[in-house]
């Protein structure tokens, strides 16, 4: 048998690559990438004020850094979703 040239994945569209997905997956929620970015700066400010932390003990250190970090991303989430409730109950776009 010949492989068919007919694609496997009729609804996969090979024009869109996974860059434009995750731009246009952003443009929806935009404040999932900013917790995501959060996250990440607590946790490596966190990592780089670990060496310079005086007589705090370490798991004290580890602990307050985890909650800032979760507390940064929860929080970018829940204004993500008010401001997706926003967008759909009260600017409401027309039908």
């Amino acid at each position: 048998m010949s492989p068919s040239q007919e694609s496997i994945y009729p609804d996969y569209e090979t024009e869109t690559s996974q860059t434009s997905k995750l731009i246009k997956k952003f443009k929806e929620t935009p404040f999932v990438p900013i917790g995501m970015a959060g996250f990440t700066a607590v946790v490596a400010y966190g990592l780089y004020k670990l060496k310079h932390r005086g007589d705090m003990k370490l798991s004290l250190h580890l602990i307050h850094m985890r909650v800032a970090a979760q507390g940064f991303a929860v929080g970018a989430l829940t204004c993500g979703v008010l401001y997706s409730m926003f967008k759909e109950y009260v600017v409401k776009p027309k039908e």
